[in-house]
């Protein structure tokens, strides 16, 4: 491609890289899901990098970020704001709450109540939030991280089907391999703080960026490769329930943000088959037969991108 946005872009992973050493793969996921306007949801166990994966994102693209550690006790107000009643004027002013920002950090999300969690999700798909009768709208650019602890942690309370789909990708940082293990280990890993991060973009560099990838291209035959998948969700005997129309949006914006980031501007079938199991592993429930049979979703994303072809013809405008 050779544009400077692309090259910005590299630069904002480069920059990342710094902080979250040997995670290359998980940093142009998390940010192929901001290029694509989408929201993040991680889920990993403590301790593997997750928060600082999020906090080098905010500082190397120069946004404003809140972060929450969710517990039982957060309340709806906390993240959308409150009104409090001023005697010697005689009013109720507005006292914003932690949503006001551009990168907004929900640490540990099923540890909060559901009330809790449909506050920041509605938010998230309405982009904008009401106070008292009165509606404002989220700060542009506007992300929200989420991590969540893997199912079956103490004190979890697991997020809907309904609520899951708002996320664009879920994705895991997993375990480091033996060699940064052993740097860990050594002290030697964490050199870079976040805060020692260089600013590559701001706001609107960001917003730029975003409106470079939604010009990406995609061939009728690349729709229909994509529509296909999800339906092989909705017809798999493993599959109770399959991908929503939402997640064929999502795809097909997550495929459009990964051929920018490997420097083309149109999509070619593998960047929907590199997106395809993120965008899709937390929209799908397996059904019983699944259970008894020990049947992940893994593998059945992997069964399903083999046994769907792949467009032969894509490059060909219409």
């Amino acid at each position: 491609m050779g544009s400077i946005e692309f090259e910005k872009a590299l630069a904002v992973m480069s920059e990342v890289s710094k902080a979250v050493t040997g995670k290359d793969e998980c940093i142009r996921k998390a940010f192929a899901a901001i290029l694509a306007g989408g929201h993040i949801l991680i889920e990993d166990v403590p301790g593997v990098g997750k928060t600082t994966l999020a906090l080098a994102l905010s500082r190397a693209m120069k946004l404003e970020e809140n972060r929450v550690q969710f517990t039982p006790d957060v309340m709806p107000s906390d993240i959308l704001g409150f009104s409090m009643y001023k005697k010697d004027t005689g009013t109720f002013e507005y006292h914003p709450g932690s949503i006001a920002c551009n990168l907004f950090l929900a640490d540990e999300i099923n540890r909060t109540s559901p009330k809790t969690q449909s506050a920041l999700l509605e938010v998230m798909e309405e982009g904008s939030w009401t106070v008292d009768g009165v509606t404002r709208k989220v700060h542009e650019p506007f992300i929200v991280i989420a991590t969540q602890n893997p199912k079956g942690s103490a004190g979890t309370q697991l997020l809907p089907e309904s609520q899951l789909d708002r996320f664009m990708i879920c994705m895991s940082m997993g375990y480091p391999d033996l060699k940064n293990e052993i740097a860990i280990a050594k002290g030697k890993n964490n050199g870079v703080s976040v805060d020692s991060l260089s600013e590559v973009i701001d706001g609107n560099g960001l917003i730029a960026l975003k409106q470079k990838v939604s010009q990406v291209y995609v061939h009728n035959h690349i729709y229909a490769y994509i529509a296909k998948l999800v339906q092989a969700t909705r017809d798999n005997p493993y599959i109770e329930l399959g991908m929503s129309p939402r997640g064929t949006i999502s795809c097909s914006r997550m495929a459009m943000a990964e051929a920018f980031l490997g420097g083309r501007e149109y999509v070619i079938p593998e960047d929907v088959e590199n997106v395809f199991r993120d965008v899709a592993t937390h929209r799908i429930v397996m059904n019983t037969k699944a259970r008894v049979a020990k049947v992940s979703r893994e593998s059945v994303l992997t069964e399903i991108l083999g046994s769907v072809k792949q467009p032969a013809s894509f490059m060909e405008r219409a």
